[in-house]
């Protein structure tokens, strides 16, 4: 990936709506050959797709947690995985290093539902237990390319 390649995958984090034209135009190439560079882009893996941002406390999943899920011995990765797909209030699951086997980023209507959701997740029966942690505020999102090079 070279420098015109970073600008244009910069131009599409910005806004992803942009035509190959108007990124032609900030990166000094034509349309076809942006749109070249793109499906090579794709191709590859560096772009994994378009989507539209949500707001998701305009669909009313105001509320957000992270949870460390603790599980019943050694437990594989699929295993976790597939106990944690089935609720909808989950939005992401990492594997971690530390105490807990996994940490679950929960998305919830309110106290009550985001109670509902625990309850549910700790019924999974890989899991022993977990602790939770609401956020209050979100302090920054980081769009990927913001950060400095490795």
């Amino acid at each position: 990936m070279d420098s015109i390649d970073q600008q244009i995958v910069a131009q599409l984090v910005a806004d992803a709506r942009s035509s190959y034209a108007e990124i032609g135009g900030i990166v000094g190439l034509s349309a076809p050959a942006v749109k070249r560079r793109v499906d090579r882009l794709l191709d590859v893996g560096v772009l994994r797709g378009f989507t539209a941002v949500v707001d998701p406390s305009a669909l009313g999943w105001g509320i957000e947690a992270f949870v460390e899920v603790h599980c019943r011995g050694n437990v594989a990765p699929s295993e976790i995985r597939a106990g944690l797909v089935l609720l909808p209030e989950v939005v992401a699951a990492y594997t971690v290093s530390g105490a807990a086997d996994a940490i679950v980023h929960l998305r919830a209507g309110g106290i009550a539902h985001l109670e509902s959701a625990l309850e549910r997740l700790r019924a999974v029966d890989i899991v022993e237990r977990t602790v939770s942690a609401v956020v209050l505020s979100t302090l920054l999102e980081r769009p990927l390319l913001e950060m400095p090079a490795p």
